[in-house]
Parts: structure tokens; C-alpha cells; sequence
């Protein structure tokens, strides 16, 4: 009963999940990504929103490239702190600007991604990243 509520961690695991968390969620935001790109892949009219006033062909490649190729940095735990702002960017636009007046259940989806990308801009990569590895070179060439 008392290991239940230890409030102790072990660093091991804390890198673990932080690799299951970037994998987890590049891939999910990935698979919305790829749809997207299909439709600029495709030709024809861009069919996007404007929801911050840079025309629709722009929104669509900014959501493009946050969505899937920030999400391949992500997954990849390579320069994740800078790959995750576009992320984070995206999902207020999608949850205060996009969805501003739509109930609370269309904005939670935005919710969750956003809250976990702030977690993740705050703790890094972890251990199990190409960011890991980097950082290591670096600080044994000092």
C-alpha cells in the first residue's frame, strides 16, 4: 500500500515515458498531417481555412509542416524543443481561433495535444533522442 502513493520516480522511467509520449503523439498528429499533404500533393484548389489572416495556401502549408514534419522531429526526438513550438502554435489556432465557438467537445482533442507539447517544450526530449546523443557529443568535445 505504501509504494502506491510514493511520491518518488525513477529517472529511468520518467525517459521511458517521455520517449512513448513523443512517439505516441508525432504519430497521431503525423496521421493528420499526411492527410493534409495529400491535399497540397494533390493540385487543384487549396480548400483550407484562413484562421489568421495569411490566406488559405499559407495556412495550409504552416499546418502542413507543423503537423507532419515537425511531428517527424518529434518523433525522431531531434531539436524537439524547437519542433514542438510550431506544434503548440497550431493547437491554440485550432482551439482559440478555429474552434473558438464550438463547445467544449470539439475543443478537446486541441486540449490534449497542446498539453502535452508544453510538457514536452518544458522537459525535452529525454534520454532515448537523437537530441540525448547530440548533447552528449557536445558536452564531451568541452
Amino acid at each position: 500500500m505504501k509504494k502506491l502513493f510514493n511520491t518518488n520516480f525513477s529517472n529511468e522511467g520518467v525517459h521511458f515515458m517521455l520517449l512513448v509520449l513523443r512517439v505516441a503523439f508525432a504519430a497521431f498528429m503525423m496521421v493528420h498531417g499526411y492527410q493534409k499533404l495529400g491535399g497540397i500533393t494533390a493540385g487543384g484548389e487549396v480548400q483550407f481555412g484562413d484562421p489568421i489572416g495569411v490566406g488559405p495556401v499559407a495556412s495550409l502549408y504552416l499546418t502542413v509542416f507543423a503537423e507532419f514534419f515537425c511531428s517527424i522531429l518529434l518523433l525522431l526526438g531531434l531539436a524537439t524543443r524547437i519542433a514542438v513550438i510550431p506544434l503548440i502554435i497550431t493547437m491554440l489556432v485550432a482551439v482559440f481561433i478555429v474552434h473558438a465557438p464550438d463547445g467544449f467537445d470539439k475543443k478537446e482533442m486541441g486540449l490534449h495535444y497542446l498539453v502535452v507539447y508544453l510538457f514536452i517544450f518544458v522537459a525535452g526530449a529525454g534520454k532515448y533522442s537523437i537530441d540525448h546523443i547530440i548533447s552528449s557529443n557536445l558536452s564531451r568535445r568541452r
